[in-house]
């Protein structure tokens, strides 16, 4: 059933809009052979579906941003895109690229919609490159974002100084290596959902990260969720998401 005939059956009463909208979320993706591209991610969660650069080839992200262009999409992210990469892509299909958070996008981005801020807090400058990630996830996604960087547990003052700020978000990002503490002094200090962040900073015993995860998962603060080493896409993909629930 195409799109029109299925309007034309909501038209005549024959099918509901809530059966007609599962029907939408239940439409074929576009097999390019190497990637199956679902063009109605948008439809299930009211964010189009992101590509993920760091496995792919500039020929495979050249194909699936050509593939999405030619749908229409307005914006499109690619993540964990290294500058080489981002080059050869620039070359085919304009994009704008961050070398800082490694995020290129391609078309315009949707100008913040919502009253709600997301605070993007990180321990230390080692720490920017994974929370400029989900700070730009998350304003691609219609995010307000603050950004709060270097204000580690090593000098609370910094955190308490910024702490006005940081209380007045919707929803607060943590991102931490070494010890991973910041995640759990955030938690204990604001009301807000805390999308804990660990990264792969820190001596030998930190294991890239994993000191920091496992701390983040044992926090004793109720409101600290995590996700994994290094992912501030997730971060703010998550972030927005909770962001748009409270719009509502």
């Amino acid at each position: 059933m195409d799109i029109l005939d299925l309007l034309k059956k909501v038209q005549s009463g024959e099918t509901s809009p809530d059966e007609a909208l599962l029907h939408l979320k239940k439409q074929p993706f576009e097999d390019l052979g190497y990637a199956n591209i679902d063009h109605h991610r948008e439809v299930r969660h009211g964010i189009p579906e992101v590509i993920y650069g760091g496995a792919k080839n500039a020929e495979q992200i050249i194909g699936i941003l050509e593939a999405m262009r030619g749908r229409g999409y307005a914006f499109i992210l690619v993540t964990r895109l290294d500058k080489a990469k981002a080059e050869a892509v620039n070359a085919s299909v304009p994009i704008d690229y961050d070398p800082i958070s490694q995020i290129g996008v391609y078309g315009t981005l949707p100008v913040p919609d919502s009253e709600g801020q997301i605070a993007v807090c990180c321990a230390g400058t080692s720490d920017i490159p994974v929370a400029e990630e989900a700070a730009k996830t998350a304003e691609a996604l219609g995010s307000r974002v603050i950004r709060i960087y270097d204000v580690g547990v090593a000098g609370m003052h910094r955190i308490l100084s910024r702490l006005d700020t940081i209380m007045s978000a919707r929803i607060v990002v943590a991102c931490a290596g070494m010890e991973g503490a910041l995640a759990t002094v955030l938690g204990g200090l604001v009301s807000a959902p805390v999308i804990a962040v660990p990264t792969s900073v820190g001596y030998g015993a930190s294991f890239q990260g994993l000191a920091a995860l496992l701390s983040m998962l044992n926090s004793c603060a109720g409101n600290v969720s995590v996700v994994n080493i290094d992912n501030g896409f997730g971060a703010g993909y998550l972030a927005s998401l909770i962001n748009r629930i409270g719009e509502k």
